[in-house]
């Protein structure tokens, strides 16, 4: 389990110094309007292209280990601990991707909302770094302010970690054969 959720944490930081430039870009052409190449103009400075990458860094992590790693994990546990009641992994799939989906969804989610926040205020006016984010979030909300939006987002992935997971145990054995005998 600790190998398969640190490939999953890593995957997700790996993905992030892509991801979190393109969602920069996107939360600032939403705010501001314009086309694509005129927001990337904008913004295409050190100082700027990197805003938010930790908080997505973090959620990415988190959030690849919630559906990579969390629904083998729990699923052949399942399997082995309740054989009667999971005899087959479509069986112990849908717990599985409930609780895979319930990690990558609560445990990510307050890191969402501060990277979103800062990528929403690029000019830094009211969120300043990380650590100045979550100080101003907590202190105009409280902990609630961290899981706005958080109980949609938990259906959404929910599906989406059951399809992932579906799709991995299939694809999974084509491409490594040897892996799965």
């Amino acid at each position: 389990p600790v190998q398969e959720m640190g490939c999953g944490i890593t995957a997700g930081i790996v993905s992030a110094t892509v991801g979190s430039p393109l969602e920069l870009i996107m939360i600032q052409q939403q705010r501001k309007g314009g086309s694509t190449l005129d927001t990337i103009k904008n913004i295409a400075n050190p100082a700027n292209i990197g805003r938010g990458f930790i908080g997505a860094a973090v959620r990415e992590g988190l959030w690849c280990c919630g559906y990579l790693s969390i629904p083998p994990i729990v699923r052949s546990n399942l399997m082995t601990s309740f054989p009667d009641t999971f005899d087959s992994q479509a069986k112990a799939r849908v717990p599985a991707a409930l609780l895979g989906g319930l990690f990558a969804c609560y445990l990510t989610h307050p890191f969402d909302t501060v990277k979103t926040c800062m990528q929403g205020d690029i000019e830094r006016q009211k969120f300043k770094g990380f650590m100045e984010t979550v100080k101003v979030v907590n202190g105009e909300s409280g902990f609630a302010g961290f899981y706005r939006g958080a109980t949609f987002r938990y259906g959404r992935m929910v599906i989406a970690v059951g399809m992932m997971d579906f799709l991995q145990s299939m694809i999974g054995p084509l491409l490594y054969p040897q892996k799965f005998k």
